[in-house]
This record gives structure tokens, sequence and C-alpha cells, in this order.
């Protein structure tokens, strides 16, 4: 029996964005919502009370790698990765079936499930569906997710149409699989890569077998940006509006705010903290790199708009020092910064909804960036 719930609480009456709640065994989730992304039990740069002090909601935690390291057979008998990480709130795990979709060679897909060499000692493996739910059961999450293959892009419709039934006979089992006391929520994903009729299709037989919410999956994996758009224009529509939905891996601030204006609730994405290590930084006018030379003398904030800790306290000058001295700072402040953009704007879309001025928002949202581009 789930103790998850979703209630849709707005309708934007210009667009398709929704304003929601979700609740789960671990507390409330207010969507739409950006997940930072914690694959290895942390989210990279930051501490757990930190991202609560920015705004993170729930995090997102990666089957694959903790079933490899340290093993959740390991987490479970330390009480969970919750306690494990010491994050109190909500976590959603990813069932694996995007890394080793990454594995390219060295993993091998069947009916059964995917064997695959690991990437960190080369010990061959098996995951199935089944060992996905029962991993993923073990470490504690409040939503799960049932385990498919990624579709690479481009692929030929028949791979595409044979991968994509596959990966629902993989949802029925992973739904089967469920222990009925875990408590945790059930997604289902979407596949059909980027052809309209084998998405209906995929959105359709994961309804008829029904789960707690329903993602998209095979986005955000080397197509243009229309095209997403246009796959989230054909599906999203067909899903119960009762229930959540779910962008996996997108993206950029464009993409959240063009998957909220089509009805997406949840979002992940490595990009704020990825693009922080590697000096790059979110702001309201673009992006900034900060190891431009034209930053070194710089006693602005990154975001003279920004509220966040590290605007409020640190120069540009100084963040440009610590980068270019390849400081362990560098990527904590920065890391900082990028999170607070990314779940600052969902709050602000979350608002825009509630008032009725979400066009408004999604305009000024683009004004602004226009207005003064940081990465030329």
């Amino acid at each position: 029996m789930t103790d998850f719930r979703f209630e849709l609480l707005k309708q934007d009456k210009d667009s398709r964005a929704r304003r929601g709640r979700m609740t789960t065994r671990r507390g409330v989730v207010e969507t739409p919502v950006f997940m930072p992304v914690g694959t290895q039990g942390t989210v990279k740069a930051i501490l757990p009370e930190e991202l609560k002090t920015e705004g993170a909601q729930i995090i997102l935690a990666n089957t694959y790698h903790l079933f490899l390291r340290p093993g959740h057979e390991r987490v479970k008998r330390l009480g969970g990765l919750h306690r494990f990480m010491h994050w109190e709130g909500p976590i959603l795990t990813d069932s694996g079936g995007f890394q080793v979709f990454s594995l390219g060679q060295l993993r091998k897909i069947s009916e059964q499930g995917v064997r695959f060499q690991s990437h960190l000692d080369g010990s061959h493996q098996v995951l199935t569906p089944e060992i996905s739910i029962a991993v993923q059961e073990a470490l504690g999450a409040d939503i799960i997710m049932v385990f498919d293959e990624c579709i690479p892009y481009p692929s030929t419709r028949t791979y595409v149409a044979d991968s994509t039934a596959l990966s629902m006979r993989w949802a029925e089992r992973s739904k089967m699989a469920r222990s009925a006391q875990d408590g945790s929520a059930l997604f289902g994903i979407v596949q059909g890569g980027m052809y309209p009729d084998l998405r209906r299709q995929s959105a359709e037989g994961l309804m008829d077998i029904g789960f707690d919410g329903y993602a998209l999956g095979g986005l955000s994996v080397g197509e243009e940006a229309e095209r997403m758009y246009e796959m989230m224009d054909v599906t999203l529509p067909l899903l119960p509006r009762d229930r959540p939905r779910y962008v996996m891996g997108v993206g950029t601030p464009e993409n959240l705010i063009e998957g909220i204006a089509r009805g997406v609730d949840m979002f992940d994405c490595v990009m704020p903290t990825r693009n922080a290590r590697n000096g790059t930084l979110f702001t309201s006018f673009g992006k900034m790199t900060i190891k431009q030379a034209r930053y070194a003398d710089d006693d602005n904030p990154i975001d003279p708009d920004c509220t966040c800790y590290v605007c409020r306290n640190y120069s540009r000058a100084y963040l440009r020092h610590l980068y270019q001295s390849n400081e362990i700072l560098a990527s904590m402040l920065n890391t900082r910064h990028n999170l607070h953009y990314y779940l600052d704007l969902m709050a602000q879309a979350r608002v825009a909804i509630e008032q009725e001025r979400f066009s408004a928002f999604r305009s000024d949202f683009y004004q602004r960036r226009n207005a003064e581009d940081f990465s030329v």
C-alpha cells in the first residue's frame, strides 16, 4: 500500500502549466519541482543542510551506482539511504536503465534484463526489473522507477519499437516485483524514441498497467530541443491529470520553463552541479563563465538579483580566483549558487502559476536572459 498521493492545485489558463503537491512518506513536495542529482548518495560539493537552505525538497539517487558501491544491502543494514547520507526529505531513485545504456559495449540486453561489466572493477553483473526494484526498496527510496531501456538517438524505427515493447514488459514485471509493505510510489517510464505513435502506444500501455506517476524517458539524449518539445507535446496530454509527470534528465533553464508550460511537474539534471564544477554559472541574465579574465577585478556578485548565500557574500573576482587556483571551495560555492538558481526558478514558477501570470513570467524569463548574455 503506497503512502503517496498527488493533488492538482491549479491549472494555468493560458498554457498547460500546473501547480501541484505530492505527499510522500517523508514529506510534501510542491510542484513544479527540480530534483538535485545525488547519484552516489551525495549531491556533489554541497552539504544536505545547504541543500535544504537553498530550497531543495527532494533529491535523486541512482540504483546502478549504489548497487555496485557500497551495495544496497549494506545501505539497508546501516539504516537506509536517508540515514546513510543524512537527508531527511524524500528521495527518488532512478532504476539504473540510463546508466546501463551509457555502458555501450560493456552491456548485453535480453528479455531477462541486462548483463554488464562494472565500470569500477570489470566484474560481471546483472540488473533485471526484479533486482532493480529490490535494490530501490532496500535503499528506502520514497519514489522508485520501473526498469527500462533508455533508447539512443538516433535509432531506427524497428529498434525503437522493439525496445519500447521490451520496456513495457519490464514495466509490468517491475510492478509485480513490488513489496506490498514497502509504501513507496512507483512511476512508469514512457519510451518510444522520437516517434509520436510509439510514444502514444507506450503511454497508453503504461496507463493500462497503472502507476503512481509517469515519466518521459529517452529525452535529452542528443536530439534537438524542438524535437524534445514535440515529444512532450505528443505525450503529456495523454497522461492522467491526477498523476505527477516527470521528464527525466532535463535540462537547461529554458528546457525547464518550456517543460512547465507543457505540463511537466518534475525535473532532474546534473547540469547545475556539473557546470558549477566546470566554472559555468547560471544567472537571470544568462550563463557566466567565471574563469574569464574580465572578472579578475569585478567586485560584483554573480547575479545582482540573486539572494543566495554566495551572491550575498562573495564577488566574481574571488570566485574566479578560487576557480583559477583549483580550490575545492570553488566547486562548493559555484554549486550552491547554481542549485539556488534552479530551485528558485521553480519557486518563482509555482508562484506565477498560482497568481495566473505564468505567461508573463515565461516572457520575462526570456527577455531578461536576452538582455545581457555573460557567456559572450
